[in-house]
């Protein structure tokens, strides 16, 4: 079959919508091969259908993404029959309001100003310190333990999980509970320990909440019972479900951004001579590497009225889904996108969104990265992968992209 031949095969599944969404990826930091790409000449809004068989919009093209972000007829509720959920896993769990990310405004409007003083690029700055410190004593202990180490449970993960339970005043001493109660609400594999994840997570939160009224402390869940919980603003229930959405969100994207990122460098050894140079500096470091691996990748939506883009109209009722990682390698915005190229300005990139949903923690985590990924690399200039790259186990495309885990000597 010619190349030809293949395009247009492509073009053909694009317009009957037989591509499936979610696919794996089949290199961790690539987009998956099967997705349509405007970047290859095929369209940039299509259909594809999902694993039970329904016909949903993919998104593909930088342009349409960030007018549809914006665009207040697609709604990102949850509890809407029809929104678009990409695993059996989440379609069968109980639909249930969810804080922040999936609401509209108004709603969402008065949460996320009830959060934002704790997440701005001030707040971020004054954290860095205590950022530093954490990434220093972890690199200090694998020194000291000496090589083979597993990245991801000796380093990447407990970075942001040390930093978010810091800000919200959680005892990271629960860190392991709370770990493997996140990987099952993101991961499953079955429906039953979704739900399982989230109940044990909503009593975790009900019986801290309640430790905390009658002994409190320093931190941001300590800021909401005072001030939103104690006032009436927030009822319980609506403050278990923000603590766990922060949670959650705040440790494992960044965890998968640190060892996705460590690989991604060491397996480009030009960029990262770069990085070590200081040739390129580190906050256009990280922009790249969230444009370049989009970890985030799918993006739901549900069409609230009919909407006209590119030359398709998307019903009202339709599911809407966003490929940031295909969205970030369209060409027309980024000049040999499948190139790691860490002295682009890729700041336009959707790794967090955009819009009135764009990740609230993107300050906190490349303030993250940017401490991270030079420590690590200074501290372990030898530092290199301890297997082959090819048996370095990646996640499956139905959830946050990252490693499973990342075998590392020096």
């Amino acid at each position: 079959m010619t190349e030809t031949d293949t395009q247009t095969d492509t073009q053909t599944e694009t317009q009957t919508g037989t591509i499936s969404f979610p696919q794996n990826r089949t290199c961790p930091y690539h987009p998956p091969t099967g997705y349509p790409s405007a970047s290859r000449g095929q369209q940039s809004v299509s259909r594809v259908r999902l694993f039970d068989g329904r016909p949903v919009w993919l998104v593909t093209g930088h342009a349409e993404a960030r007018a549809l972000l914006v665009d207040p007829r697609l709604s990102s509720d949850r509890e809407n029959p029809a929104f678009p959920f990409f695993a059996p896993r989440l379609a069968e769990t109980s639909r249930r309001r969810v804080e922040l990310f999936g609401l509209d405004d108004p709603e969402h409007n008065v949460q996320r100003r009830m959060l934002i003083p704790s997440f701005t690029v001030r707040r971020a700055a004054a954290l860095r310190p205590s950022i530093q410190e954490i990434v220093d004593r972890l690199l200090d202990a694998m020194a000291e333990q000496g090589p083979p180490a597993e990245l991801v449970n000796a380093f990447a993960l407990p970075v942001p999980s040390m930093v978010i339970c810091a800000l919200l005043g959680v005892p990271y001493a629960d860190h392991e509970f709370f770990e493997v109660q996140s990987r099952k609400l993101l991961r499953g594999p079955a429906a039953s320990d979704v739900d399982a994840a989230r109940e044990a997570l909503d009593e975790y939160f009900r019986t801290l909440i309640e430790r905390k009224r009658r002994d409190p402390g320093e931190g941001l869940l300590d800021e909401l019972i005072a001030k939103q919980l104690e006032t009436g603003a927030v009822d319980l229930d609506e403050l278990v479900r923000l603590a766990q959405i922060l949670l959650v969100a705040g440790h494992e994207t960044t965890a998968n951004m640190i060892s996705l990122g460590t690989l991604t460098l060491l397996q480009h050894p030009h960029q990262l001579a770069l990085m070590r140079e200081g040739a390129a500096g580190m906050a256009s470091v990280v922009e790249e590497l969230l444009r370049f691996l989009s970890i985030a990748d799918g993006i739901s939506r549900v069409a609230v009225e009919d909407i006209e883009v590119n030359g398709v109209t998307i019903r009202a009722g339709d599911g809407v889904l966003l490929s940031a990682s295909v969205i970030n390698r369209d060409e027309a915005v980024y000049p040999s996108p499948d190139e790691l190229d860490l002295g682009r300005d890729a700041r336009n990139h959707v790794a967090f969104g955009f819009g009135i949903h764009q990740c609230l923690g993107q300050n906190l985590a490349r303030a993250e990265l940017e401490i991270a990924l030079p420590a690590l690399f200074g501290r372990l200039p030898g530092l290199r992968p301890a297997v082959p790259a090819e048996e370095i186990p990646f996640k499956p495309g139905d959830t946050v992209q990252g490693l499973l885990e990342l075998p590392v000597t020096w």
